[in-house]
């Protein structure tokens, strides 16, 4: 065997354990999922599916919970342009030269790589009605009567906007952070020299060199939320009055709970067409904004 061919089986057997992982537990169950959305099959019922057409898509669009899903769906993009906001403001005070930087860096970034589920429930403790530190500090300013978050369908939907603008803040800093630091510092220091103020270098000079960075982090911001369920699902379930269920719970409810596989692979399939229309939006329009 040549060396060529040597190394190319070298090259196939590394990739192999991930090529077929992909293959059994991404590829195929996404083509039977295709497949299923054509039909009315119910897991539980013991019969076969039966194919019936764009059935699945017009019983959904009649679904009120549907309507409820895409609305709270579209709430959870808020967080995402909040979040880098903040995310780059932090990055730009933490990159340079500020007392205790490295342990700030720790502060911001930690609840990142903490387990989601386990954030949900400080959030949960935080949001407690009666006895949590937020309406704690809120009773002690004045406000007699403060939100139940996420014991209210009125404002449970809020509380969960708060604790995922939150959650995004860690990660986006450190991406913005590590572009930062690629960033030539003769060009920052001109524009000083020329007397470019503070917001000018942020607004004409740092802002442009990173926003590819920026668009990334819109692209993975807006999949995440799309598809985020578990801090939420931990939380309310979906609930309270199903103030809080989003695409991915509903799809989640109407497989595992109600078995109506063909139903939820249609609301699976949706989901992926919106956020794939969301994507292509962002890339069309990266080109206006997007320095390379």
């Amino acid at each position: 065997m040549s060396w060529m061919k040597r190394q190319r089986l070298i090259g196939y057997v590394f990739i192999a354990p991930n090529l077929i992982g992909m293959i059994v537990f991404m590829l195929i169950p996404a083509l039977f999922s295709f497949y299923l959305m054509f039909t009315d099959w119910v897991f539980a019922s013991g019969q076969s599916p039966h194919f019936v057409g764009l059935d699945n898509f017009r019983m959904m669009v009649r679904d009120d919970l549907f309507v409820v899903s895409v609305k709270n769906t579209l709430m959870v993009l808020i967080p995402v342009p909040i979040s880098i906001l903040i995310g780059f403001l932090i990055a730009v005070m933490l990159n340079n030269r500020t007392y205790l930087q490295k342990t700030l860096r720790a502060f911001f970034f930690a609840p990142y790589f903490t387990s989601g589920i386990a954030i949900a429930f400080v959030w949960m403790v935080l949001f407690q009605p009666s006895k949590g530190p937020i309406n704690a500090f809120l009773r002690s300013i004045g406000v007699a009567d403060p939100p139940l978050w996420f014991a209210s369908p009125d404002t449970a939907m809020y509380a969960v906007l708060i604790m995922m603008t939150a959650g995004g803040i860690g990660y986006n800093m450190i991406i913005y952070l590590a572009a930062m630091q690629e960033l030539s510092s003769e060009q920052l220091e001109a524009a000083k020299m020329d007397g470019a103020t503070f917001g000018q270098l942020l607004r004409l000079i740092i802002f442009p060199l990173v926003s590819p960075t920026t668009f990334f982090l819109m692209i993975t911001g807006f999949i995440g939320s799309i598809k985020g369920f578990g801090m939420i699902y931990a939380i309310t379930q979906g609930g309270p009055g199903n103030s809080t269920t989003v695409f991915s719970i509903f799809a989640y409810k109407k497989a595992f709970s109600f078995y109506e596989m063909g139903y939820a692979s249609a609301v699976s399939w949706t989901m992926f067409l919106i956020i794939l229309c969301i994507t292509l939006i962002q890339w069309v329009g990266q080109k206006r904004w997007v320095h390379y």
